[in-house]
């Protein structure tokens, strides 16, 4: 399960509206079932977010857990308007696990995507890039 905080930008010389997402979270689901996607959920993101997913039957029940969800169907379009950012992740996810990792044991799965995520997380940082690890050193997170 790939999920994308999307904050809606405006260009103000084109008037274009895109999305930026800058932070994201990977999670293993054993399975596809509603049960996982709810824990997931409700661990994962605020009772006042807005929240946009495909029309698959483990979603239905996320609205109990959210402010407003909004259910789309996939096809081209929406996957370019909508969750452009969660199918990008998930691409450039799949190229970077078959480009650096030859063989990928499942319970490491979540070790490897940990790690992708944390570098995505961190793409923007740039000239804060040592202060924020002086801090971790010191905090020891």
């Amino acid at each position: 399960m790939i999920i994308a905080e999307s904050t809606p930008v405006e260009d103000p010389t084109t008037q274009k509206k895109d999305r930026q997402c800058p932070y994201f979270k990977a999670k293993i689901l054993d399975n596809h079932k509603a049960e996982g996607v709810y824990a997931t959920i409700k661990d994962s993101i605020g009772e006042q977010s807005i929240v946009f997913t495909d029309k698959s039957t483990s979603y239905v029940g996320i609205a109990d857990f959210v402010e407003l969800h909004i259910t789309v169907k996939s096809d081209k379009e929406t996957t370019k308007e909508t969750l452009e950012c969660v199918d990008i992740t998930i691409s450039n996810a799949k190229r970077n696990l078959l480009g650096n990792y030859h063989k990928i044991k499942r319970k490491y799965l979540q070790l490897y995507l940990n790690e992708f995520v944390y570098k995505l997380n961190r793409r923007y940082f740039e000239e804060k890039l040592l202060d924020r690890l002086v801090i971790d050193g010191i905090t020891g997170l």
